[in-house]
């Protein structure tokens, strides 16, 4: 396991966990499935998986609840299982601080696909092998009033304060940060930020930036309606 990318999978349906749990060993992962929200937080802290997968619908701890005691310890990259695109359940699951969903009844490839495409954001290659991330372009320590941005540290401070972001959080403002005043819309960030080649939910934008502006400032990124979002220079 220690050579694989390990996948904490939590999920209460008999069928569908040892289902997905075959097909993403068969795809070279290392996988710790769960039944419950209980367990899979044990098994969270005793066995640090490199990505976590969560149902909404768990039992003893629910798939948010989940999500936001693991994001209390760790920035892994978490997705969020839903049996409906219903906006509850995916806002409820982004806000607690998941990095995408993905709505159920799943195709397999698809699942792997997006797994794959979190792992590259995060710096893991997916089924195994580790690669460096695919971040903007550094340019050394960027300011916006009282934020600044260490593109190549990482590192985030407002008025001097560090602030934590969690990766993809990160990974957002360093796209806004490297055309500040320029509109990006939503469709430009799912590509850059979220690795979608193809369509995806811009509600997954929308939260996201809702959760950076909170640790940076509520009018550092301006909404530029029917057209996207821009980080005030």
């Amino acid at each position: 396991m220690a050579d694989q990318t390990h996948v904490l999978f939590v999920e209460d349906d008999d069928v569908i966990r040892e289902a997905t749990q075959l097909a993403l060993e068969r795809d070279g992962f290392a996988v710790t499935a769960m039944p419950d929200g209980l367990s899979g937080l044990d098994a969270f802290r005793a066995n640090r998986p490199d990505i976590a997968l969560l149902d909404v619908m768990v039992p003893g701890l629910d798939g948010v609840s989940l999500c936001r005691r693991i994001r209390d310890e760790s920035t892994v990259p978490v997705i969020m299982l839903s049996a409906r695109a219903d906006s509850i359940d995916v806002v409820l699951g982004l806000e607690a601080g998941a990095d995408d969903y993905v709505t159920k009844p799943f195709d397999g490839a698809v699942l792997v696909a997006r797994i794959r495409a979190v792992l590259r954001r995060f710096g893991h290659a997916g089924g195994g092998d580790r690669a460096e991330a695919d971040a903007p372009a550094a340019g050394g320590v960027l300011t916006f009033g009282d934020l600044e941005v260490d593109t190549e540290g990482m590192e985030v401070r407002k008025a001097g304060t560090p602030v934590a972001l969690t990766p993809t959080e990160m990974r957002l403002l360093l796209e806004f940060s490297s055309a500040p005043g320029t509109v990006l819309s939503r469709d430009k960030l799912l590509e850059r930020v979220w690795d979608y080649g193809w369509g995806g939910d811009t509600r997954v934008v929308d939260v996201h930036v809702q959760r950076l502006r909170t640790k940076i400032g509520q009018d550092r990124i301006e909404t530029v309606r029917g057209f996207g979002y821009k980080l005030k220079a």
